[in-house]
């Protein structure tokens, strides 16, 4: 009765299913430890920073990743050049960064965002950076880039403003090595207000993430369709086998009747 298994094209079919479930259950299985690790990168990003966690040195802290992201990192050198960022939204009101580069002892320069005021950019209205060497504290921040949501990344800007902060856009305008890193300060001076830290990119349960979700289950479909199919071609050849046999089909095999012969003849 299941010697059709042992036929070359049942060989064909229990081959695909024996290769083509492991295959399904494996890039489910995958999808879904893509899904988990966004969830845990969710957690770790959002997870609060502890208050009277001391700052690092902005070195130790290099590169930012989702622990290092928004810890307190320190650095000691003298301000220099000083830049607006625009169209930064704070609280629902529009306003612009106040972004001032720090040269550090080490020689290396780092963005710091000293603060927040709102309206258009105005230099008249921002105050002036400590003189001479000081020490600054602030959150780490990685760099932005032109996908980074609520940069300005149109260009066109007056001189002065730049719309991202990134070790890519201010490459041209600092002579020193920069540091791929921004420091927003969170206890700014001068009626500003602070920025606080963002939480790490493609880290939270976007769509991305239910999109590994969507094709975990879609692969564990698969398995479970082919396994379908398989068993229901078995099914559909052994009611075959079993009508042939109980005269309910013709024999693949049989000779020609002799009613067949006489008509054929004729």
């Amino acid at each position: 009765m299941h010697r059709f298994l042992l036929t070359p094209r049942w060989w064909g079919i229990n081959v695909f299913v024996a290769l083509a479930i492991p295959f399904c259950l494996f890039m489910g299985t995958w999808q879904l430890g893509r899904f988990e690790d966004r969830v845990g990168s969710h957690r770790e990003a959002n997870a609060e920073r502890p208050a009277d966690q001391a700052a690092a040195p902005l070195d130790s802290l290099l590169p930012v990743d989702t622990k290092t992201s928004g810890r307190l990192a320190s650095a000691a050198g003298e301000y220099g050049r000083q830049l607006l960022v625009p169209d930064r939204v704070l609280d629902g009101k529009t306003g612009f960064y106040v972004l001032t580069l720090l040269r550090t002892d080490g020689g290396k320069t780092v963005p710091v965002v000293r603060g927040w005021l709102p309206g258009t950019p105005d230099p008249a209205k921002v105050p002036a950076p400590p003189a001479g060497r000081t020490e600054v504290t602030g959150a780490l921040q990685a760099s932005e880039n032109s996908g980074t949501k609520g940069v300005h990344a149109q260009g066109g800007l007056p001189a002065g403003q730049v719309g991202v902060i990134g070790s890519a856009t201010l490459v041209n305008l600092v002579p020193d090595p920069l540091y791929d890193a921004w420091l927003t300060v969170q206890t700014p001076a001068d009626g500003m207000l602070p920025v606080p830290a963002k939480a790490p990119v493609n880290t939270g349960l976007d769509m991305k993430a239910f999109q590994n979700l969507g094709y975990t289950g879609e692969w564990f479909v698969f398995a479970g369709f082919v396994l379908f199919m398989w068993f229901r071609l078995y099914r559909r050849e052994v009611e075959t086998l079993r009508d042939a046999e109980a005269g309910l089909l013709p024999a693949p095999d049989a000779a020609p009747s002799t009613t067949a012969r006489a008509e054929a003849q004729a």
